[in-house]
């Protein structure tokens, strides 16, 4: 069977918007089409080897756990078929199915919301300097991927080219204000417990996560993506042992494999080669199939 991959949508009739990292945007008038391809970019490079599968993970668990969350939070989700919302839909159908999303036009907050459970990456290296992470003093004598005693939250500015950076709560009230970000802060915590609570009941441990939120009619709601490989650290807990890095649930192959090469993390970037490819969309489909329980639907 031929793997129908996409590493980036071209289809005439409909406005493209923005292409992002991994997501094109169409604006359809009164709602947005979020397209995710199977572009996989890392240390914020676009590899231009595409990952069968992966915006389909990316999608179907984003609609999961939206769903998941929607007694808890507004979301950007519009329940309308393709079909019915895209004149000619049969002529884009190959780019379309199975990897996007209708989503209302929120104004986004140019802050990204992450929290973190778990020592790990860039909170791992601020802690080894300074003990801290994003200026939040944690305990002595943590080691990496220690369970926090508490998760925290770490905001990061948005980049649209190079690399995000984490920066202090306090800078975040300064962009967005103290009400917003206080309101931020706290759906992004209690989001994060109630999906590490039931990742836990799939052996799976949330290390840490990203949310992107916006205003809509004067609403919060939560946007983007949700709780996938590529916004969060799972960890499989049957092996989790702190003190070193733990194999995870999304493109650690390709990270791993770019780590082993000469390359200063500036575009372009290696291509992957067809292992390290095979593994990594593996990977995103084993978390799918033990997030929702069900296979992905290819």
């Amino acid at each position: 069977m031929s793997v129908n991959t996409v590493f980036e949508t071209n289809i005439p009739s409909l406005n493209l918007f923005n292409r992002g990292k991994v997501r094109d945007i169409y604006d359809l008038g009164d709602k947005l089409l979020l397209v995710a391809s199977d572009r996989v970019s890392a240390f914020d490079v676009v590899n231009p080897v595409p990952i069968p599968y992966k915006g389909r993970v990316l999608t179907s668990l984003s609609f999961f756990w939206f769903d998941f969350f929607k007694d808890h939070v507004d979301t950007h989700v519009i329940n309308q078929s393709l079909p019915d919302a895209i004149e000619n839909y049969e002529d884009c159908k190959d780019q379309l199915e199975g990897r996007s999303m209708l989503a209302i036009k929120a104004d986004p907050a140019p802050v990204e919301c992450v929290v973190r459970g778990y020592l790990a990456g860039s909170g791992w290296k601020e802690y080894k300097q300074s003990g801290t992470v994003c200026g939040i003093k944690l305990p002595d004598g943590l080691v990496e991927s220690d369970k926090l005693p508490e998760p925290i939250f770490t905001p990061a500015t948005k980049a649209t080219d190079g690399h995000d950076e984490n920066i202090p709560f306090e800078t975040m009230v300064d962009i967005v204000g103290s009400e917003y970000a206080e309101e931020l802060r706290e759906k992004s915590i209690g989001i994060y417990a109630r999906a590490s609570d039931y990742a836990r009941t799939k052996g799976i441990i949330l290390a840490d996560t990203k949310f992107e939120f916006g205003k809509h009619d004067g609403r919060t709601v939560l946007i983007d993506e949700v709780l996938t490989p590529d916004s969060s650290r799972f960890w499989p807990e049957d092996v989790y042992e702190p003190g070193k890095s733990q194999p995870s649930f999304d493109k650690q192959f390709v990270r791993d494999y770019l780590e082993t090469l000469d390359w200063d993390k500036t575009p372009p970037a290696p291509a992957l080669p067809d292992d390290i490819v095979r593994k990594t969309s593996a990977m995103y489909q084993d978390a799918v199939k033990r997030i929702t329980g069900k296979e992905l639907e290819v």
